[in-house]
């Protein structure tokens, strides 16, 4: 065997082992402060030169092996460095360098679920003052403690029961509003690519409870829509029906 061949074989097989080492990764990114998908972003390995672009629902797939270092860039976007840890999904966020004013976060514009309970506290003051911040033990000018008979009525008495009974329904509306701000219309028709009427109920098919919604990371939230979209494409057709709602009887109709 000639030196010539010899020399190509061993670079032939070096070339053969460090390809062998490559994976392919995937991943997401994001804007780190409204934490909306980024289309269209460059993402260069430093080491290969591989250059590509996420796709327009902000994930891409590039070849790696552990410690290449993937460079992320984007207009009116500061660039980031990511070094590959391992072989599982990245998500990468992006610190925005300037105002887009072609960009309107319509969150910016109405209030948050937290703001709205807050407001409601205010609206039901008479509610949230005398029966929700008092405590049972009063406190006299002399530092001595005592039973708040206000506190003891409002418990025992129907206003107070009523009372109670509005404050229990105010919660579960915030809880409800905390799930519409995170699972919200753009969010879902973004990564699913459903439109009305579609849209509206694969959202009531697969709304995700509270605790998910204020758990779960960006990307595990994401990954249970993707997994709920594959679901519903098994059986699109299949109608979805509200549970039949309970019958209350008010306090002045019970004997």
């Amino acid at each position: 065997m000639s030196k010539r061949w010899l020399i190509f074989l061993c670079f032939f097989g070096s070339l053969l082992h460090a390809v062998a080492q490559q994976k392919p990764v995937d991943g997401v990114v994001f804007d780190k402060d409204s934490k909306e998908r980024i289309a269209k972003v460059n993402i260069v390995n430093a080491r290969t030169k591989e250059s590509i672009y996420n796709n327009l629902q902000a994930e891409f797939h590039i070849n790696v092996k552990i410690g290449d270092q993937l460079i992320f860039s984007k207009v009116n976007y500061a660039n980031d460095t990511v070094t590959v840890k391992n072989t599982g999904s990245i998500a990468v966020y992006l610190k925005a360098t300037s105002i887009m004013l072609k960009q309107v976060d319509i969150h910016d514009t109405l209030k948050t679920p937290l703001e709205r309970y807050q407001a409601t506290q205010r609206d039901y003051t008479k509610i949230y003052g005398s029966l929700g911040n008092r405590s049972i033990l009063s406190t006299s000018p002399y530092g001595g403690a005592g039973i708040s008979i206000d506190a003891i009525w409002n418990m025992i008495s129907r206003s107070g029961r009523n009372a109670e009974r509005l404050k229990g329904i105010i919660e579960r509306d915030y809880h409800e509003n905390i799930i519409d701000y995170r699972f919200n219309k753009t969010l879902v028709g973004n990564i699913t690519g459903l439109t009305e009427p579609k849209l509206s109920e694969f959202m009531l098919r697969y709304r995700p409870g509270y605790y998910m919604v204020v758990t779960a990371s960006d990307y595990d939230f994401i990954a249970s829509i993707k997994a709920n979209y594959r679901r519903y494409l098994r059986s699109p057709n299949r109608r979805y029906t509200l549970p039949v709602l309970p019958h209350i009887v008010p306090d002045d109709e019970k004997k």
